[in-house]
């Protein structure tokens, strides 16, 4: 196994960066709940669910809600991470079925990050 150092983690940073830049738009937010057994333990089944009736709700056709295995946050579960054009690919934590219906609003809809919730997203030179 290569040995990383700054040179080949800077390549590595602008390699990601530069995948970002060139990613194909899509019309399609995919929503990833975290599904292992810590996440079923904090009630990922409930904010599961809470997706799937706002989505069914919404009439939206675009989005698409997926269950994942453990994202390795424990400490935050239930965790939902969301890819949405426009926006950055956030892990949200906490997420309980009250918070899905902010996250579908806030993140979906408004495409503005619910900042109280997010645990994870691209360090801000990958988005510039």
């Amino acid at each position: 196994m290569e040995k990383f150092n700054l040179k080949t983690l800077q390549a590595f940073r602008a390699g990601e960066k530069k995948k970002f830049k060139n990613k194909e738009v899509q019309d399609l937010t995919t929503i990833l709940v975290g599904m292992g057994t810590c996440g079923k333990a904090a009630g990922a089944a409930e904010t599961l669910r809470a997706f799937s009736d706002l989505v069914k709700k919404s009439g939206f056709k675009n989005i698409e809600i997926k269950q994942t295995g453990c994202m390795g946050s424990c400490y935050a579960e239930p965790t939902v991470e969301v890819w949405s054009p426009g926006m950055p690919d956030t892990l949200y934590g906490r997420v309980t079925p009250a918070v899905a219906g902010r996250i579908m609003e806030t993140h979906v809809m408004q495409k503005q990050l619910l900042s109280d919730y997010v645990y994870d997203k691209p360090a801000i030179d990958i988005l510039e």
